[in-house]
């Protein structure tokens, strides 16, 4: 962890801030979002799909709006988005803390999912524009400090929930208010080129012109499609694997050591190795065959639930504790390790695909793709474990799961080899004009 902290020292006082603000950031996601589903149907009494529906409404509007985020982002600063997403999540938490009526949970539910399409690309190409030429290094970093939050959270809120789940609210709702007064003090400003939105009159451009620019971008599309599948394999931590544990090991103590088991694996994992790896793969190849072998890697990580499908389950005892816990915890720490090769390159190829042109409407358009890719791949995914279950067949979902990797590994090695993940030709500079 020293080293982690050494290298973070190196880079300017911006890059600095981002990384100990998105610790911050998921800390007070992940002290409450685990914690919410239980309060809305416990304390509140709401019916199971109303709590779905509560729910499903701050990821829609995340993912649906992250678009408009990275857009705003581009058109205004990356700051002025980072520090209003802060400020609407604070609000979005301490509300969902203090209300019971549903109108006010979806609103409070909305805004929460809102905040994070403002300021998530804006904090990428934010990152992206400050770390300059070490851009694949800082993701790394900022991947560390990323999942030491996702990490650190949850234990965070089991403490404060555990006396009452509005203090939860409170206290990440502070945290936030907190991340708001140290960005509007403390972050630089930054922004994007100003021509990127303007005409070669230097007239400003309308958002569908600056969206069908992004759009026309046919290798950014198709790496986007590419990358599909790496958030489909790797969101399986939170639906298949831990439903693979409780399968096997059931529901009581063991079940939920075990998926916690999961967690730590993946988090941990990260955090140690995730610099290591990134220099790794920097010094033996190229880019796009890094993010070829990160998502091999996924799709090779559903192959100990394969096997285990082949092995007859114990009746009790530690060779029934085994099956259940080995395997899954064996697929979490090589879908990290797919993770940690491909990241920092996924990030980075972003950025040169775009051509340093519209960063955040770059990120914000790839997080709605993927975002609806994991919607989808999710609703699959449920259907072949359904389907694994009635028909006696177990090792449909993973043997899928496994396909999936290897066909995304396979697209991404096709862009590589095809040059589609080159930058594209600079652009010309336009003439300098005068401001309409």
């Amino acid at each position: 962890m020293k080293g982690v902290i050494t290298q973070v020292r190196s880079y300017e006082r911006g890059v600095q801030l981002l990384m100990v603000n998105q610790f911050t950031i998921n800390l007070g996601f992940y002290m409450l979002m685990p914690y919410l589903a239980a309060h809305l149907s416990g304390t509140l009494g709401l019916a199971g799909w109303l709590v779905g529906f509560v729910l499903g409404v701050r990821n829609f509007s995340q993912q649906g709006m992250f678009l408009v985020g990275g857009t705003l982002a581009d058109r205004f600063g990356y700051k002025p988005l980072i520090v209003a997403g802060c400020v609407l999540r604070t609000a979005g938490f301490a509300t969902l803390g203090l209300v019971e009526s549903l109108p006010a949970l979806l609103a409070a539910s909305a805004a929460t999912g809102f905040a994070g399409a403002l300021f998530n690309p804006a904090v990428r190409a934010y990152l992206a524009a400050d770390a300059g030429e070490r851009r694949v290094e800082a993701f790394a970093l900022f991947n560390v400090f990323y999942q030491a939050g996702i990490l650190l959270g949850p234990l965070v809120g089991m403490v404060l929930t555990g006396v009452d789940f509005r203090v939860t609210c409170l206290v990440s709702a502070g945290i936030f208010a907190l991340l708001s007064i140290v960005q509007i003090r403390a972050l630089p400003p930054r922004r994007a080129d100003d021509t990127d939105v303007r005409d070669g009159e230097g007239r400003r451009t309308s958002t569908l012109v600056q969206w069908r620019s992004v759009l026309a971008n046919r290798p950014f599309l198709l790496f986007s499609a590419a990358m599909i599948g790496s958030y489909v394999l790797t969101f399986q931590v939170y639906l298949a694997l831990p439903l693979a544990v409780r399968q096997v090991g059931g529901d009581g103590e063991f079940g939920t050591a075990a998926v916690a088991l999961l967690f730590a694996v993946s988090g941990l994992g990260t955090i140690l190795f995730q610099t290591r790896v990134t220099a790794w793969c920097r010094a033996r190849t190229e880019p796009g065959r890094a993010l070829s072998w990160g998502l091999a890697v996924m799709g090779l990580a559903f192959l100990p639930l394969l096997v285990a499908t082949a092995i007859p389950v114990p009746d009790s005892g530690v060779g029934r504790w085994a099956l259940a816990a080995v395997p899954p915890a064996i697929a979490a720490l090589l879908l990290a390790l797919g993770t940690m090769i491909a990241y920092p390159f996924e990030m980075d190829t972003i950025v040169r695909l775009s051509g340093d042109r519209l960063v955040a409407t770059h990120y914000g358009l790839y997080n709605t793709i993927c975002g609806i890719g994991i919607t989808l791949g999710n609703l699959l995914t449920g259907a072949a474990l359904d389907a694994a279950r009635k028909a006696g067949v177990s090792a449909l979902p993973w043997f899928a799961l496994f396909a999936l990797g290897m066909a995304c590994a396979a697209a991404l090695g096709v862009l590589h080899r095809t040059g589609r993940l080159a930058a594209p030709a600079v652009r010309e500079a336009r003439p300098a004009t005068a401001t309409a």
